[in-house]
Order: C-alpha cells, then structure tokens, then sequence
C-alpha cells in the first residue's frame, strides 16, 4: 500500500505539470521524462501495473509532441508490463477478469496503428506476432489466430515471413482442433509457394516440400474421395517429393488403406516408423488418427 501511495503521489505530482496555466504552456518532454523514469524504478519494484500505466501517460505525451516513434515505443513498453502483470496473477492463481490482458491488447492495437501511420509494416508485423505468441503461450490458441493473421497480411512484401505467421495460424486451429481449416491454411501456403516459386534459403528445395508431412497426416483420416480437389492436389504434388528417407509415397497409401479397411495393426506399425520423421505437433496429429481408428468418437478427430 504504501509503494501504491507514493505512486500515485508522484504520479499527480507530474499529471499537474500538464495542466495549463495563464500564460504559460505546459512542458510536455520534461513530464514524458518524468513519467518514464517514473515508469523505470515501478518495474524495478515489480509493480508492473502501475509502471505500465506510467508508460501510457508517457505515450500520451509523445503523441501530443508529435513523436509517433517515441509513442509507439512506450505503447509497446506498456503493452509487455501488462501482459507481465496479467502472467503473474496467472501463475499466482489470482481472481480477475483478464483486466490487465485487456489493457496490453489495447496498447498492442495502439501501438501496431502507429506503426502502420508510420508506414512501418515489419514493426507493425513483429507486434502482431509477438501478441499471437504471448496468446498462443497462454494457451488462448483461438484468440491468437487473428493476430497471426494480421502479421500474415502485413509481411506480404516478405513472403517466407508471411508463410511462417500463417504456419502459425495452421497450428492455432489444430490446437482447437480445426483441423479442416487447418489443412485448408496449409493449402492456401502452398499455392503461395508454388505462384512465387519459393525455396528453402540456401538451397534448391521448394518451401512447399515442407508442408508435405503435414498435409500426409492430416488427410488421413477422410477417405481420399472425400478431400476437396485442391487438397488432393496438394499431396498429389508434394507427397512423392519427399522421397525415401522423409515420407514416401508407398507410406502415405499404406495409411490410406489402413485407414479405409480399419487395419489398426498395420496403421500402428505405420505410426512407429513415421514417428522418428515427423514433428511433436504431427506426432500429436498422427496419434489422435490412430487412437480415432482404434476407438471412434463419431465426431472424428
């Protein structure tokens, strides 16, 4: 209680400088000063809260002196406190409404719109997919899609950024188990590999060879004469690129068959030698379509 105190006391102490009195114009850079070294010792503290709120008065005195780069700066900076403050209740298990989480994706929003006014689409970009990662860590997959979708947009003078952002959005909607719409992400990351003819930096491999495992265990489970033409296309044109030592084409019929004859031995045995070949994520994919075969839900996976 006391620390709060002598916050707000400082805090005043500063606002009334801004005040306007006859005469005389307020000094605007000597409070924004005041309000960031003020900002400073509250973090230094552990008071995030309040030092997040100092760094909003000080974004605001930016704004009023014209500094579009030294208010994007301290939005930016009040946005992380925020976000610190809400993890924290979190982790201490604290009663709240998401107060403090609101508030960082008020100064994110605020911050990623100066950036554009700015016309800085990267910072605006490294905003959104720094928010998507802080949501997604805090296992709010759903929210996070759209702010991995922003960044998608705003890095699309940088297409291998963009295609990592929306990779990030095929991974939110599998976490909520989107699956459909998930394989129709990665799709659409194909046609962007093949329509700018995209490589792996440093070599001759094509960016959309990547996405083959993914596309393989995903389309899995519906019978091929279910997928949607442009899907079939995508493995019929990834698939037998992987070649022997990644997943090959014979592998990827073999589950076709397993899965369609329900031959759960043979869809097993296919599991444990994919398994060294795949990632955690298409691991995790690869198990809810075994454990799917061996005992349905109705609901798929």
């Amino acid at each position: 209680m006391a620390a709060e105190g002598d916050f707000l006391t400082r805090y005043r102490a500063v606002s009334n400088k801004l005040k306007k009195r006859f005469l005389r114009k307020p000094n605007v850079a000597e409070a924004s000063e005041q309000f960031g070294q003020l900002a400073k010792e509250l973090k230094q503290q552990d008071c995030l809260q309040y030092a997040a709120f100092c760094n909003l008065a000080m974004a605001r005195c930016e704004q009023t002196l014209f500094n579009a780069p030294g208010e994007a700066l301290a939005l930016t900076e009040a946005a992380r406190l925020f976000l610190l403050s809400e993890r924290e209740n979190h982790s201490l298990q604290a009663p709240g409404f998401d107060e403090h989480l609101q508030a960082a994706l008020n100064c994110y929003s605020f911050a990623i719109k100066v950036y554009i006014e700015m016309n800085q689409p990267v910072m605006a970009a490294s905003l959104s997919l720094e928010l998507g990662n802080a949501l997604k860590e805090m296992n709010r997959p759903g929210e996070a899609i759209v702010h991995y979708q922003r960044a998608a947009e705003l890095q699309a003078q940088t297409p291998i950024e963009s295609l990592l952002s929306m990779g990030e959005i095929a991974s939110c909607k599998i976490l909520t188990r989107d699956y459909y719409s998930a394989l129709a992400v990665l799709t659409e990351m194909q046609f962007v590999c093949q329509e700018r003819g995209l490589q792996v930096p440093g070599t001759n491999t094509p960016v959309g060879e990547a996405l083959c495992h993914y596309a393989a265990v995903m389309s899995l489970p519906p019978p091929p004469q279910k997928l949607l033409p442009e899907h079939a296309q995508t493995l019929e044109r990834y698939l037998p690129a992987c070649g022997q030592q990644d997943l090959p084409w014979k592998e990827r019929r073999i589950g076709e068959m397993a899965c369609q004859e329900k031959d759960t031995e043979s869809l097993k045995s296919l599991q444990t030698e994919l398994w060294p070949l795949l990632s955690a994520e298409q691991n995790h994919l690869l198990h809810l379509v075994v454990q799917e075969r061996i005992t349905p839900s109705g609901q798929g996976i």
